[in-house]
């Protein structure tokens, strides 16, 4: 399976409820930070509702 890497670059602060519990899913909690997770359909759904406050890349 493939593997996406996700850095959180903008804060959560004045963010909808949804957005800030989408980013904890994610793992993510501090600026910079760093996770790795699968490609799963129920992941890309994450990224993709708070696609404006990650970056994502591709791990190969």
């Amino acid at each position: 399976m493939a593997k996406i890497r996700v850095t959180k670059v903008r804060s959560e602060i004045n963010r909808p409820q949804d957005q800030k519990r989408t980013l904890e899913a994610l793992g993510l909690r501090k600026m910079n930070q760093v996770v790795e997770h699968d490609a799963t359909p129920a992941i890309l759904g994450m990224v993709n509702k708070v696609k404006h406050l990650i970056s994502v890349e591709e791990v190969k």
